[in-house]
């Protein structure tokens, strides 16, 4: 029996992709096709990109320099494209890890069943007291 893949929204893919991409770069150079396979392992085979998707992020990281590209050869010798994160990208991957912290913080505590809608006590809101003049 086949699973049924993820399907990530546009905008969560969108926001997140760069940092993700920049995540497996920082741990070693690598090349488009073994990102995509990276993407769908950390995913446990629920997340899957495509060649449209992956490489218009490599070419804006690439143009803001965050990452470096060269062109090697392949195993088998074909010409391939590999990429590698540059200092510039660190400051900016600490600041996308203290976000993404910070929105699953926000997330996991609506959604843990403390938080969740259907658990939770009742919010009562303070109607303010009139005060006597004088």
């Amino acid at each position: 029996m086949h699973s049924s893949i993820m399907k990530i929204s546009k905008d969560l893919n969108a926001a997140s992709a760069s940092a993700i991409v920049l995540g497996i770069l920082q741990a070693g150079e690598s090349y488009g096709y073994a990102i995509i396979q990276k993407v769908r392992e950390l995913s446990g085979g629920e997340v899957e990109w495509t060649d449209g998707m992956l490489y218009p992020i490599l070419h804006r990281l690439e143009a803001d320099g965050l990452i470096t590209a060269r062109w090697g050869e392949s195993e088998t010798g074909r010409k391939r494209k590999y990429y590698q994160i540059t200092a510039r990208a660190h400051p900016v991957m600490e600041d996308d890890r203290k976000q993404w912290q910070t929105v699953h913080a926000i997330l996991h505590r609506l959604w843990t069943a403390e938080g969740a809608p259907s658990t939770a006590a009742p919010v009562t809101v303070p109607v303010p007291v009139p005060v006597p003049s004088r």
